[in-house]
This record gives C-alpha cells, structure tokens and sequence, in this order.
C-alpha cells in the first residue's frame, strides 16, 4: 500500500458503518500461585468446553479462549468480554489465576506438563483432541500455549449496498467476497504497522526457549526471562506463531474459489516430515488427523481469515463457498497485559478504523514475490521495530518504519471523524491519536512499557503475576445482575447436557470414525 493522501469516495456516508458487528475471541492460561501453568482440569463450574458457546479451551486444558456474541457497539462487546472474564475468576481453584501476557507462563523444560484440551467421550470431542494432539507431535506443545486475541468485524450490507450501487455490480455476495478480500490484502501489508503498535510480547520465560536455538538475551544480569532488545511481538516471530513448513502453501487471497482451493490442496497433500511420525502411535492409537501438510483449515497460520459461519459438521472452507465471506478475524493481536480482559476501548477502535482503512484503500493482487517481503518485514518488525531508523521495504524503496506508520496513520484521520460522527463522542479519534503517540515515540509502545515493567518487576513472570492479582481483584469486584447470573448458570447446564446427548448418540467406535474422517 501506498501512503499517499487518502480520500473518502464519494458514495461513502458515515451513517454506513451503523451496521458493522464485531465479536472478541480471547484466549487465556490459567496459571498456578508460583508462575507455573496450571495442571488442573477447566473448573466444572463454566459447564461444557465442548458444547458451551462462549466459554472454552484453545490448544491445552489451561487454555481458555472466551467468545463473546457479535455486538453492534464496542462498548457491548467489551461488557461481555468482561462478564465472561468475572464468570471465569469466580470459578478459579486452588488460587489459580489468569495469566494476563500472550507468551506462556513458566513451564518444565520439556512439553510433558501440557495437558491437550479433553473434551469428553464423543468422537466429535475426541477428534478435537486429536487435532491438538497433532499439533503437538508437529512442532511442540509449547508453541501452542501461546495466547492471543482475534477480533472479529462485519461490515454492514448497507455500506456494500451503497458502493456495489456506485460501482454498477451486479452479484452481491461475489461483491462483498471481493472486497473482503481486498481488505485482507491489505492489512497483510499494514500487519507490521499493528505490531508495532500492538505488539506487547518482546520477552518470554526462560522455560519457553529451553531446548530452542534463538538469538534473545536475559533481560538483565542472571534473569530467567529472556528478550529481544526492540522487539514488539515474539509471538508474531520465529520463536511464536510461525509455521516454516506453512511458508511455501501459496495461499492467495486474490479470489475466493482461490483460497478455498489452496486450503484443500494443503489438506489433501501429503507431508514427507509429518508421514514420518505416523498418524497413530504403536499401539495403533490415533495421534494426528492425517500426514497432509494440513490436518484441517485451522491448522493454516494467517494474521487475519475470511470467515462465515459454520453449520453442524460442516468445514469453514464449505461455509465459505456455500455462502461467502461473513466477517474478517484480525489474528495478529497480542494480549494487552495491562487490561483486565486483555484489549482497551482504543485498541478496539483503532482495529475498526484499520479495516475500514484497508477496506476502502486499492488493494492490488498479492502475489508470491510480494508475501515474502511481506514476511520479511514482519521479521524486522518483530525483532526490531523500536529501534531508531529501521526500515522496511514497501514494493519501491526502503522506508523509515516510524515515518511509514505515520503516513498511514494520518491518512485514517478521516475515517476515524467518520466514526465520531456517527457515534458521536470522541473516541475513534482520541484511539487514533494515542497510535500516533506511540509512531512517534517507541517508548509509548506496549512492548517497551512492558520491557521497563519485567526489568523493574524482576522479570517476565513476575511482571505477569503482579498484573493476573491485579485484575483479579478488579474483576470480582464486578457484580452480575440476577438475571445475568441465571442466564449463564443455565447456558452452562445445558451445554453439560447437550455434551451428554452427543456422547450418548455415537454408534461408530472413534477408530472407525477417524478413518471415515481420513
């Protein structure tokens, strides 16, 4: 993308984004007094992890991942966000509190204490153990303990009504599918611009890189938490969320049969490394889905996914070619540890006018040869994204990191009085104003604040620690209303129950259902 001067089109009315919806995805370990993950299995309290619609595990046991209801105000979305968060914390044993950064807590050196998710007797349930099993045996359990947050944002049929009107389309669905995926395209190319200012993981515990070749350093003399001087997001790097054998799928985002076709390729293409393994162990236990280069579309690693909403025993990629793209899942979010529920009002914000940035911003074909430099400055970005002078490379020349995010960041000046205008208030303006703080200034970043706070904490876990207390406290502070109360106490027994009738409606042994599902 370009930084030129960005202007609004003309059929662009602010009274379009009223029909936007967002919903939060964020995930959580649980974690032990002493800094430690924690080994107990999810509090029976929360109901279902299989069948509960808000509350349930990611990759391990101790990993909760909170889901709220799409929402048509930030505000709304945040409240449930934090209602989950106060229903989680009252059902916390043991002491046991929630570990508030997106690289793990501290760990054995080995994966042995990372319990996979158990999600009961039914084959349905086993196999989204296996998954995460496969997972494992692929690149390790502890890449997997890495939490982070995905913000989920729909765009009103109006505003794609009105500019599919403008522009004289005729279909739609093929419409709203091509422009989603001309937004994808370009946050791909603004992703080092949201972890830079995001990004909130530039340290991790010794125990997470024990065994791992990488280049950090202790954060100061006999530390046992290790960083990297001017990192802004690890979890976005080598060491976090990356995936080498994923680097070469070629999976583009130029069309949407496209991108459904690539993913299936990837799902039905054997793996040299991953047949090595072997899908079940010597006793003929299964222990990956298959040897494909993916087990299923969600093993695909990606900073943000066109999604639609599934139905019961359908894939995300027949979703999505049965009825287009519903929303976009902005992935590339660490976990804010400085609040409670792990995003601020102005993070939220800011991502909404990102994606009406990208949405409305040309959006050229994305290629191969352009992805790796993509990559390659997300790889700056990561390691050194708060050093004075870095450069990236934007498709014509090597530019200051800094002044580029600025560029962007004044072009979203208009959209951002967009917002307030419809909304009233002045909060999608005062979010894009703190961005610009923060591009101009490394040292207003989360990731340097973070840097200052492990160092004078005594270290990463210890920083950790001090913020899970601190928004324990805070959380139980907040009341539910009765009805609120009962609501969730009833969707918690009937997610037990709907768990019950599924395990008691298998008639197939789960050794007979895996290969059917192979």
């Amino acid at each position: 993308m370009t930084t030129s001067t960005f202007q609004l089109p003309t059929w662009f009315d602010a009274a379009l984004v009223a029909g936007m919806q967002r919903g939060i995805e964020k995930e959580g370990l649980r974690m032990q007094p002493d800094g430690f993950a924690a080994k107990t299995f999810h509090p029976a309290k929360l109901g279902s992890k299989l069948t509960h619609p808000y509350i349930t595990t990611d990759y391990s046991e101790n990993l909760l991942e909170l889901i709220t209801s799409p929402k048509p105000t930030i505000k709304e979305a945040l409240d449930m966000l934090r209602d989950l968060h106060v229903l989680v914390h009252r059902s916390l044993e043991n002491n046991e509190l929630m570990w508030p950064l997106s690289m793990p807590c501290m760990s054995s050196d080995t994966d042995n204490d990372i319990p996979l998710a158990d999600y009961g007797t039914s084959n349905i349930g086993k196999l989204k153990t296996l998954y995460r099993s496969g997972l494992g045996v692929r690149y390790g359990r502890k890449m997997q303990t890495i939490a982070g947050l995905h913000y989920n944002l729909s765009i009103g049929d109006d505003l794609f009504a009105a500019w599919q009107n403008a522009e004289g389309a005729d279909d739609l669905t093929a419409f709203k599918n091509a422009k989603y995926l001309a937004l994808i395209r370009n946050f791909k190319r603004l992703t080092p611009l949201v972890l830079y200012l995001l990004g909130a993981s530039p340290s991790v515990c010794g125990t997470f890189v024990s065994g791992r070749e990488h280049d950090l350093i202790p954060l100061f003399e006999n530390s046992c938490s290790y960083y990297q001087p001017n990192g802004t997001s690890l979890r976005m790097g080598k060491l976090g969320y990356t995936n080498s054998v994923q680097e070469d799928l070629d999976i583009r985002y130029n069309d949407l049969d496209e991108y459904i076709a690539g993913l299936r390729r990837a799902i039905g293409t054997p793996f040299d490394e991953f047949a090595n393994i072997g899908v079940d162990d010597k006793d003929g236990n299964p222990i990956q889905i298959n040897s494909h280069i993916l087990q299923i579309e969600n093993e695909y690693y990606s900073p943000i996914r066109p999604k639609q909403v599934t139905k019961s025993g359908e894939t995300p990629t027949a979703a999505l070619a049965a009825r287009g793209i519903a929303y976009v899942e902005f992935r590339a979010i660490d976990l804010d540890p400085y609040s409670d529920i792990g995003i601020t009002k102005e993070t939220a914000c800011f991502l909404e006018v990102l994606a009406l940035y990208c949405l409305l911003t040309d959006s050229p074909a994305l290629l191969p040869e352009e992805e790796k430099r993509l990559a390659a400055n997300i790889d700056t970005v990561v390691n050194h994204g708060r050093q004075t002078g870095v450069q990236i490379d934007d498709g014509a020349n090597l530019v200051d990191l800094h002044d580029w995010i600025v560029n962007h960041l004044t072009n979203m000046q208009i959209i951002a009085d967009a917002f307030d205008a419809h909304h009233g208030g002045n909060d999608y303006r005062s979010a894009l104003s703190l961005m610009q703080g923060k591009a101009t200034n490394p040292n207003f970043t989360l990731s340097a604040q973070i840097e200052e706070d492990s160092r004078r904490a005594g270290g990463t876990w210890a920083l950790g620690k001090i913020l899970a207390q601190k928004h324990q406290q805070e959380l139980l502070t907040h009341a539910l209303s009765q009805e609120q109360e009962q609501t969730f106490a009833k969707i918690a027994q009937d997610s037990v129950r709907e768990q019950q009738d599924i395990e008691a409606s298998d008639t197939m042994s789960f050794y007979d259902f895996v290969q059917t599902y192979r």
